[in-house]
């Protein structure tokens, strides 16, 4: 595993076509701007599981070449914190 020490505004590049870039630092909280292809799978730590369990109950099944049974992994990406303002900033009455 590899730890890297970055401050807000810095990006960490990840082979040819994914970035992550540092957005704000507030106490112990670090929001971060991931950006990749669509077709690359994103998950918060948390979710993997959940994810997991979900494509093998969803997903229909397929045998590979030994006979034995597989599920195939969908693309899903999941963002942790998306900007949101109050509704009421945008509400006409």
């Amino acid at each position: 595993m590899l730890v890297l020490s970055r401050k807000v505004g810095e990006r960490i590049h990840v082979g040819d076509n994914i970035t992550l870039e540092i957005r704000r630092i507030a106490g112990n909280r670090v929001t971060l701007a991931l950006d990749a292809p669509r077709n690359v799978r994103i998950l918060r730590g948390e979710l993997e599981q959940a994810a997991r369990e979900f494509d093998l109950l969803a997903a229909p099944t397929a045998a590979n070449a030994d006979g034995k049974t597989f599920a195939p992994q969908a693309n899903v990406t999941i963002f942790h914190s998306l900007p949101v303002e109050p509704a009421g900033r945008h509400c006409v009455t």
